[in-house]
């Protein structure tokens, strides 16, 4: 447990994360580095942001003016669609460094597996990533929506195991098979949507649930997430609800709420963004 409450959790490669971040997606540039900020003052070690996200240089701005070291804030950023040949990769693994104006990066993710582009070859944008690894420029190297088939392959072709898989997780869409894999090969799951959009916090059950503890819909749900192994990183520009969202590990679920969060899933049906299988967008 580090000094702000908040858990780390082990990884395969032998580094640790912390299980709460913070999540830019979405938040546009010119709020990100204020938000970021704020969460660092709340307490807040872990950042999540992409180079799709378009505000990687407003976090390393937000880390900087934060007055914390380097070394004290856990920082990912993902491979853009566009760029997964492995000397397109080179070049955006460079450019994320000198927009965020960091030497290093904590964790850096394959966003998309894109299975029907490329030839489906993630395989050697993978292990493009192991060579960022072994030269020190980034020290944890994971995935983002693989889906089990696309990890199998991993396992065959390649030299690493992703450290984390970060896919698309809350209570109408637990993803279990995906997150099952994880478990039984020490690969983390990091849930994205971990709300489901803002969905999920009107669900009457979650209404109870946060009735009946004296907490909000979001923190029931994140504390979920939480007790279930997942990282999570929700993200608000409201300072209110930044902190609201941080504040998850002053209580806990009994076994039988756990119960009747998870019985909330609806399966595929229950998904808010793309499948896997068949999500191909690449910037234009």
């Amino acid at each position: 447990m580090a000094a702000n409450g908040v858990p780390n959790i082990a990884l395969n490669d032998g580094n640790t994360i912390p299980q709460l971040g913070f999540g830019v997606f979405q938040i546009p540039p010119k709020e990100a580095a204020q938000a970021v900020v704020k969460a660092l003052e709340i307490g807040y070690r872990h950042v999540d942001t992409a180079e799709m996200y378009g505000n990687e240089a407003e976090v390393g701005q937000a880390v900087r003016a934060s007055g914390l070291d380097r070394g004290e804030v856990f920082v990912t950023s993902k491979l853009n669609n566009g760029f997964h040949r492995p000397d397109d990769a080179l070049r955006a693994f460079e450019s994320t460094l000198q927009e965020l104006k960091f030497d290093y990066l904590d964790l850096f993710l394959i966003h998309w597996p894109l299975p029907t582009r490329y030839d489906g070859d993630f395989v050697s944008t993978w292990k493009t990533l192991e060579e960022f690894r072994r030269d020190g420029r980034v020290r944890s190297i994971g995935v983002s929506n693989f889906q089990v088939s696309h990890l199998e392959r991993l396992a065959a072709e390649a030299e690493v195991m992703p450290a984390v898989n970060q896919i698309e997780a809350h209570p109408y869409f637990g993803n279990e098979e995906v997150r099952a894999y994880g478990q039984a090969h020490n690969i983390i799951t990091e849930a994205w949507s971990p709300i489901a959009r803002g969905k999920v916090l009107d669900d009457p059950t979650i209404i109870d649930i946060a009735e009946e503890m004296g907490r909000s819909p979001a923190q029931v749900v994140l504390r979920w997430h939480i007790q279930r192994g997942d990282v999570v990183f929700p993200k608000s520009t409201t300072p209110k609800r930044i902190e609201e969202n941080f504040r998850i590990f002053d209580f806990e679920l009994d076994g039988a709420t756990m119960d009747r969060i998870t019985c909330l899933d609806q399966g595929e049906a229950g998904r808010q963004g793309p499948n896997p299988d068949t999500f191909d967008y690449v910037p234009g």
